[in-house]
């Protein structure tokens, strides 16, 4: 019987990580950010003014060894593959520390990038300087911003199945994006984040 309580504790203890949003401070809707300049793992630093003919960008938190985060990857190529030449590319920044997590190395991220066959720039966040700022606190962690005003128009989630891309109903990041190119507003700004805590040591 004490295995079984123990087993049920370990287990709501475990949702409850993956399935709650720790209060973190950072930009919120409406609010502007600033630049950065990350390594990818091509070795190239990339900052989003490198983009001149952006609208905008789709900024995911994700990583290696998150397992809600290797369900969305294929998603993720979606996103890029649909809208990068409409003007939206996604930007995926590694947020964990390697020190912490070492199969979020810079070294392993280009493993995964060669596998997957990513399409967009993966960066690493060095120094975890960038995830604070803008208050990332899963993975994956969507941000998306237009380029004109750099503000941020949604945070949340990609869509509404965090595990199974089979029982999608709501694209919540292919919804936002569709509206800011029609030249709307978006309905929905925000979403709860379900993935993994933000590995630090």
């Amino acid at each position: 019987m004490k295995i079984i309580k123990s087993i049920i504790v370990i287990a709501l203890v475990l949702l409850t990580a993956a399935f709650t949003t720790i209060p973190v401070d950072g930009y919120k809707v409406g609010d502007t950010i600033e630049d950065f300049k990350l390594t990818s793992t091509d070795g190239d630093k990339i900052s989003l003014s490198d983009y001149d003919d952006a609208k905008g960008f789709i900024i995911i938190f994700t990583c290696n060894t998150c397992p809600y985060s290797v369900a969305n990857e294929d998603r993720i190529i979606a996103l890029n593959d649909k809208y990068e030449d409409k003007g939206f590319p996604v930007i995926a920044i590694n947020p964990n520390d390697p020190a912490a997590q070492p199969g979020d190395s810079l070294d392993k991220m280009k493993v995964r990038a060669e596998e997957k066959e990513f399409n967009f720039p993966y960066l690493l966040d060095e120094g975890q300087k960038v995830y604070p700022k803008f208050g990332a606190s899963r993975t994956p962690h969507v941000f998306i911003v237009t380029k004109n005003d750099m503000k941020v128009q949604y945070i949340g989630a990609i869509d509404d199945s965090s595990r199974d891309p089979k029982s999608v109903k709501e694209k919540y990041v292919e919804n936002v994006v569709d509206e800011l190119l029609a030249g709307k507003k978006p309905s929905v700004t925000n979403t709860k984040a379900i993935g993994c805590s933000i590995k630090t040591l």
